[in-house]
């Protein structure tokens, strides 16, 4: 910037020394009174044109200040943002590791029901069986120590000898 004005005040001292103002400039003597009085002003004016451009520059780098500060408080938020993806993360992971040990509890209180269940049923099935294996063989021996029964049939099939009839029937319910 410094650059830019240093070459616009010596471009403007040599348009004014190539092309004076007025009537001066044909002058045999060079620069008259009047041409110094408006260098020196033009000098004075350039001096006033360098203070207002180191002052824009001054303004120029609070800007750029103020830009960094911006920038620092994005970059907090950016940090901040960041942090905060980070925590959801690590909660998202925690609540899946959880859903998983309640799947894996499920399926452990499924097995044990199913095997509950299914000892229950073989039990009750082993134990119907064997009380019904058990009545037959008690009812056959109260049966055979009463006795009567097997002498009925007995006394039927010596009837039947002799009676074809009653042969006949016995036959047809296998007593004979």
């Amino acid at each position: 910037m410094k650059k830019l004005l240093s070459l616009t005040i010596i471009f403007i001292i040599i348009m004014a020394l190539a092309f004076p103002l007025g009537n001066h400039a044909c002058a045999e003597d060079g620069f008259t009174q009047k041409d110094r009085e408006l260098l020196i002003e033009l000098r004075v004016k350039m001096v006033e044109i360098d203070k207002r451009f180191e002052q824009i520059d001054k303004r120029f780098e609070q800007v750029d200040k103020r830009f960094e500060q911006v920038d620092k408080r994005f970059e907090q938020v950016d940090k901040r943002f960041e942090e905060l993806r980070e925590d959801m993360n690590k909660r998202f992971e925690q609540v899946d590791k959880r859903f998983e040990q309640m799947f894996t509890f499920l399926w452990i209180l499924t097995g044990i029901f199913t095997t509950l269940t299914v000892s229950v049923i073989g039990f009750a099935y082993w134990d119907r069986r064997t009380i019904i294996g058990k009545a037959k063989e008690e009812t056959i021996s109260a049966i055979e120590k009463d006795g009567k029964l097997r002498d009925l049939i007995n006394a039927l099939r010596t009837l039947a000898e002799n009676n074809k009839e009653m042969a006949n029937v016995l036959r047809r319910f296998n007593l004979l």
